[in-house]
């Protein structure tokens, strides 16, 4: 290790000009709009803004279904990451293709996706209509299961890598001592892949946070109901551009330090263990 890093330290810090002038050039592009926002917000009348009902209740219901969203992943995620990263079944490359199509997908079709399998008369919105007279459309469960559909990759594709990238050698020391595969997966590989399966639950929830075209197209835009922050953002837009901009800066202050706090924390644990 003190060979690597005498190495690392012997190439120098600097950068080759060939790489800085494109990487400057991409900063810039993906920080100059962000700055626009902070240049551009009414920051006199931002507590007055803020103090709007109708932000509150949309930051509410953002936070709250991102959070459900978030949650249901890993419920279903992280063993379906197992799945592809350790199981031998047939198909694997079809499945993981299929499960990771939402990451391209424009999400308004995956809004009507959602429709034609859960709405009234979808494959299995009817039976729900039918059966029990649950409707899923244009509730706030329609919100939480539109950002699911959308984040769900990323954990998935998180958790795959860090399992693939783990030592498979601690579990196969558990099953020679005579650990189950359930066991395993619970002491062994859980504890293992923890910071993979957090820095993708914080990529989810940030997701689903910022989820808007599915959502609208799935759930529609009711305040209090199914208005998240975007929704909001894109509302408030047509009729008062300062107030779109001021809920753009909740948005992106929320995410960004979530992502600061969170993903970092984690991160960096797991680097300077490793």
């Amino acid at each position: 290790m003190s060979a690597v890093r005498a190495a690392r330290r012997s190439r120098g810090t600097g950068v080759p000009l060939p790489l800085m002038v494109p990487a400057a050039i991409a900063a810039a592009f993906l920080i100059l709009p962000l700055a626009g926002l902070l240049v551009r917000a009414p920051w006199g009348d931002l507590p007055a803004q803020l103090a709007e009902p109708a932000v509150g209740e949309a930051l509410r219901l953002s936070l709250v279904s991102a959070t459900l969203a978030t949650a249901v992943s890993l419920l279903l995620g992280v063993p379906l990451a197992w799945v592809l990263a350790r199981s031998q079944a047939r198909g694997r490359s079809v499945l993981r293709a299929l499960v990771t199509v939402p990451l391209v997908l424009p999400p308004v079709v995956g809004g009507v996706a959602l429709f034609l399998v859960l709405g009234r008369q979808g494959i299995v919105g009817r039976w729900l209509d039918e059966t029990f007279g649950v409707t899923i459309p244009f509730t706030t469960t329609a919100v939480v299961l539109a950002q699911t559909f959308v984040a769900m990759p990323f954990l998935v594709v998180s958790v795959e890598g860090a399992l693939r990238a783990a030592d498979a050698r601690f579990e196969d020391a558990a099953a020679t001592l005579g650990a189950d595969r359930w066991m395993t997966f619970r002491r062994v590989t859980l504890p293992l892949v923890a910071p993979g399966i957090v820095a993708g639950g914080v990529l989810c929830w940030a997701r689903a946070l910022g989820e808007f075209g599915a959502t609208i197209t799935f759930a529609g835009n009711f305040p209090g109901t199914t208005q998240t922050m975007p929704l909001a953002v894109y509302l408030a837009l047509q009729r008062d551009p300062d107030a779109a901009i001021v809920l753009s800066l909740v948005l992106l202050t929320v995410s960004l330090a979530t992502l600061l706090l969170l993903r970092d924390r984690w991160l960096s644990r797991s680097g300077a263990a490793a």
